[in-house]
């Protein structure tokens, strides 16, 4: 358990790194405005989305718009005196505050500036707009003295486009003059509004009510002539400006899409969000830190407990549950952080993927590693393919068919030999075994000096295991053994080798063991203890090859020449087992040779469970 252990809590580890660092770029890149374009489209998209609200009944706009142009047959600007005529019919009408965007700066001839003047006075708490400041004063009608005389107040119309040429937001004031909206606001409601009523940044979202024309507009010449009802302007702020798009005070909106939207209606807005007490707030720095590290978290925890397709899958469901939270915390008046959340958790989900990626790469190379010296490459291929995330592959019972070997007398004939010698002997032994084990599909799990330990149907499930163990052991003992004795004579050791094989099938235990240097695969149980004692039985018999009963009965291909020897007693076993043999060409040997392989105990049994030969 210790290496899955391990290998779960350096995942966990590099999980931990892959959502520190993605919250930290998030953070650093909300605290730097890195994306802040992209932000502010998307509150423009949460406008969309919402649509157009409910026009208002409080606010109304009188336009100079292209019909006033027509009808009047008036150049820009126009004589004060319509003006003061337009004021007249507004306070005439009932409306409760008259907001004049239009500025009036620069002075005409004294009967039209005057007749302007008494208007306003005798309306009452008009606001005035000016774009021109000197130490928070205005220069309307000539000074701040004229204006304050008359009960009027001045207002700044300025407004600060941000990325994208828009107009979202409107300022506290604007070099030292409170804005033409926030003035608007506090003349209707009578009440004060401070600087930090709005946000921090002295700013306050507009709360557009829709697209251009969503507030409702009158033609400044209707007005002007009586053709407007008193009922249009009873009660509500009413805001007088220039409409028409030749005079240029059109401007792009968080709702105009390819439309612009007039400066007078933009500052109705900005009006109307103020007189409700701006609806709109962002959320504060702790809630976007909050969510920046839960965006980061989520995937990533998603991760250590799914497997990588499916944690990308529910990583991309959390992002658009997130984008239908932040639409519908902006309908009820909240604009969360959309970009850098979201940011977060793409960067999260993509290094959790990642890291998955390698982790498992090198986990899967260290597999291939411990399998690919004792299986065929396409058996190890389909391993790691089967395995998929899990690469432990501990814990499988299995019926397979073990095979045991052993070369007689070896050891001895080894004793004589330089080291050297006795290590290319035995490798050259080793390869033609191991090729024809493998090459029936067989697993080597384990060289025991001369000895080889095989099974077949593990790690992967082989109906036929029980015939490719039995094809393999009669290559073994016919064309391989042939080969290995022609190589030695060959070499000048005059000298040929039989060998024992033992075969059983059987339930099994297979899985790795070993510590977290050192893995093995390997198969227990009385199955594997079994296929080495009559291994080992093999020896002094005259047979090169025993084959328990259970192998027998577990083949799928009829073997018409195996050969019963008979029951023999099997340590450890409560009962006999029935043995069968297969008839094999022994090598000439001397008597003295013979003796030696019968009487050697080359540890093969022993290294199973730790007991003698039967």
């Amino acid at each position: 358990m210790t290496a899955p252990r391990n290998l779960r809590r350096r995942r966990e580890l590099a999980i931990l790194l892959v959502v520190v660092a993605s919250a930290a770029i998030a953070i650093v890149a909300y605290a730097t405005h890195l994306t802040r374009s992209l932000e502010l489209q998307t509150v423009d998209a949460r406008f969309s989305v919402r649509g157009t609200q409910e026009r208002p009944s409080d606010i109304a706009i009188v336009a100079v718009d292209d019909r006033t142009f027509t009808e009047l047959g008036v150049q820009w600007p126009f004589p004060r005196s319509l003006h003061a005529r337009v004021v007249d019919r507004l306070r005439e009408a009932g409306a409760k505050v008259i907001a004049v965007d239009i500025q009036f700066t620069e002075p005409t001839s004294p009967r039209e500036d005057n007749a302007l003047i008494e208007s306003v006075d005798g309306a009452g708490g008009v606001v005035l707009s000016t774009t021109e400041t000197e130490n928070g004063k205005s220069r309307i009608f000539g000074g701040e003295e004229v204006v304050r005389s008359i009960d009027a107040r001045a207002a700044n119309t300025n407004l600060v486009t941000q990325p994208g040429g828009k107009f979202r937001k409107m300022p506290y004031e604007v070099d030292g003059l409170v804005s033409f909206g926030i003035v608007t606001a506090e003349a209707t409601t009578g009440e004060g509004i401070e600087r930090s009523d709005l946000e921090g940044d002295g700013e306050a979202w507009i709360d557009y009510r829709g697209p251009p024309n969503t507030i409702a507009n009158y033609s400044y010449s209707r007005v002007l002539r009586g053709k407007v009802p008193d009922s249009a302007f009873r009660g509500k702020t009413v805001i007088v400006g220039a409409t028409a798009p030749s005079l240029q005070d059109v401007h792009a909106t968080s709702t105009t899409k390819d439309e612009l939207m007039s400066g007078p209606e933009i500052q109705a807005n900005a009006a109307w969000t103020a007189m409700h007490g701006f609806p709109l707030s962002s959320s504060s720095l702790v809630v976007d830190l909050l969510l920046i590290l839960l965006l980061a978290a989520a995937p990533a925890a998603v991760t250590l407990r799914m497997k990588a397709l499916p944690a990308l899958l529910v990583a991309i469901v959390l992002g658009i549950l997130y984008a239908v939270v932040v639409q519908l915390a902006f309908d009820s008046g909240s604009v969360l952080l959309a970009v850098y959340p979201l940011l977060a958790l793409t960067l999260s989900a993509l290094g959790a993927l990642a890291v998955n990626y390698v982790i498992n790469a090198f986990e899967r190379q260290r597999v291939h590693d411990t399998f690919a010296r004792f299986v065929p490459a396409a058996v190890v291929s389909e391993v790691l393919s089967r395995t998929d995330d899990d690469l432990r592959l501990g814990g499988m019972r299995r019926e397979t068919t073990v095979l045991f070997s052993d070369l007689r007398g070896f050891t001895s004939f080894s004793e004589a030999l330089p080291p050297d010698t006795v290590i290319e002997v035995l490798n050259r032994y080793l390869g033609e075994m191991s090729d024809a084990i493998m090459d029936h599909g067989g697993t080597l799990v384990a060289f025991m000096g001369d000895g080889i330990m095989a099974v077949f149907g593990a790690p992967l499930e082989q109906p036929d295991h029980a015939d490719r163990a039995v094809a393999a052991a009669r290559e073994m003992l016919g064309a391989r053994l042939s080969s290995f004795n022609a190589w030695m004579e060959e070499a000048g050791m005059d000298r040929g080798f039989d060998m024992g094989i033992g075969l059983n099938t059987g339930m099994v235990m297979s899985g790795q063991v070993g510590s977290e240097r050192r893995v093995e695969y390997t198969a227990i149980g009385d199955t594997t203890n079994t296929a080495a004692r009559l291994e080992g039985m093999t020896k002094g018999t005259g047979h090169q090859i025993f084959i328990a009963d259970s192998t027998r009965q577990a083949l799928r291909r009829e073997v018409p020449d195996l050969e019963l020897v008979g029951e023999h007693e099997v340590r450890g076993r409560a009962h006999a087992v029935t043995v069968w043999t297969l008839p094999t060409r022994r090598e000439r040997r001397s008597g003295d040779d013979q003796q030696r392989g019968a009487e050697e105990e080359d540890g093969v049994e022993g290294l199973v469970d730790g007991d003698a030969q039967p």
